[in-house]
């Protein structure tokens, strides 16, 4: 009986042992605080960037058209075609135009060749006329006041002086109005160049150097005043169009560089520059249009095409960041944080700077390695069930895929860009 007794004590204590056991488990399992999730802020660079989309135009796009009605004859530019300044475009059947051109250079030619020297011998030979004329009517005077002839021969001489002078007078008008430089050849000469200036306009010829985009006519085609004929682009600054979020408005700054990236060459990126920040508000899309120099140009650049622009609106080299899901009870500038100090929960009062998708810079409230909790799935939750002074156990974790170096605001508008890389 007593070694029956003896095991049974044995089984009993051993049975004690293990429950105190398990019960000094639990209660140091209690003492030590749940586990929970945090990060441990570390200094690290941070750069925020506007992602968004936009399209390559040129500083100029020029409409060409032609400035009298004709029909086309021929078309010598296809859009790629590079032009320069004075290039011919496209001609227009211009028959009754060199017609007038002729006819300007033909009356021209008659006043200097025929009626100018028609003009100048009659006024030399009405001068001499005025002479004779005077002569013999001042030889009647001497023989009127003798008495050796009548008054009406007299007078009569003194009319055909008169005629004469009257003709003499008359001619050199002509004359006057026919020489070299006066006012009949001024208006010839205006006439000329007109008729000249209505033949150029047939030629319709590149106002700026460029690259012809798009054309709309072809040889055959009646044209009049007012009608696009081609498009080109001006040479000199290229530029990047974006339509971007009106809440980025708040980051942006002339001057601000950006990565860009082409849709059709995404393995080749160039810089560009905020040059222009549209005054306005699209109120229909929410949108506010900038647009960025590119400088030097890229040969892979095509007037339209879709590139993804990085602006880099702010970049802080030593700065202390969490990821978002870390920030409660956010006002304004202002937040809170949950850490681990001491193995208790502490809240903490912070302020904040840059901002992102993904991460938040904390400019005051955190010091470098300073374990920040979590947020779980159920973020309120998480929030709710950690008590200020509350004993807790750290599990460090790590975002997966977070590049902590980067805070992105992405525009809404546009979700297929993609963030690349500052260098």
């Amino acid at each position: 009986m007593s070694i029956s007794w003896n095991a049974k004590s044995r089984a009993l204590l051993w049975m004690i042992f293990c429950g105190l056991l398990i019960l000094a488990v639990v209660a140091w399992q209690l003492w030590r605080g749940p586990s929970v999730n945090a990060y441990q802020v570390k200094s690290t660079p941070l750069t925020q960037v506007v992602v968004a989309t936009g399209r390559i135009i040129s500083t100029s796009r020029v409409q060409v058209g032609s400035e009298i009605t004709g029909v086309i004859t021929e078309r010598r530019v296809q859009e790629g075609d590079t032009v320069t300044v004075g290039d011919i475009l496209l001609t227009l059947r211009s028959e009754e135009i060199a017609a007038k051109v002729r006819e300007a250079e033909a009356a021209l030619e008659q006043l200097q060749n025929a009626r100018r020297p028609q003009a100048q011998a009659a006024l030399r030979q009405t001068e001499s006329q005025l002479l004779q004329a005077s002569r013999e009517a001042q030889r009647r005077r001497e023989l009127f006041l003798s008495q050796s002839i009548s008054r009406e021969v007299k007078e009569q001489s003194e009319h055909l002086e008169n005629t004469a002078r009257a003709n003499a007078e008359q001619a050199r008008l002509l004359a006057s109005s026919l020489a070299e430089g006066a006012s009949e050849e001024s208006i010839l000469t205006e006439r000329l160049s007109a008729a000249k200036a209505a033949f150029e306009k047939s030629y319709i010829r590149s106002q700026i150097n460029g690259t012809v985009l798009t054309r709309h006519v072809e040889p055959g085609d009646l044209v009049q005043p007012g009608r696009v004929l081609l498009e080109i682009a001006k040479n000199g600054e290229t530029e990047v169009l974006v339509p971007l979020d009106e809440r980025n408005l708040g980051v942006l700054r002339l001057g601000q560089t950006a990565i860009c990236v082409t849709d059709a060459y995404p393995g080749k990126t160039f810089h560009a520059k905020v040059s222009f920040i549209a005054p306005t508000v699209d109120t229909q899309r929410g949108t506010v249009d900038i647009r960025l120099t590119v400088n030097p140009v890229p040969s892979i650049l095509r007037q339209d095409m879709t590139v993804t622009v990085n602006i880099e609106t702010g970049k802080v080299e030593n700065s202390l960041a969490v990821p978002n899901d870390a920030i409660h009870r956010q006002r304004g500038d202002t937040a809170e944080l949950l850490i681990v100090k001491d193995h208790r929960v502490r809240t903490v009062n912070v302020t904040l700077g840059l901002r992102g998708l993904v991460m938040t810079e904390i400019t005051s409230g955190l010091d470098v390695d300073d374990w920040v909790i979590a947020a779980s799935t159920d973020k309120a939750s998480a929030a709710s069930s950690l008590k200020n002074g509350m004993r807790v156990r750290i599990k460090p974790f790590v975002l997966p895929g977070t590049d902590t170096n980067y805070a992105i605001e992405s525009n809404k508008t546009n979700s297929k860009a993609t963030p690349v890389k500052f260098n």
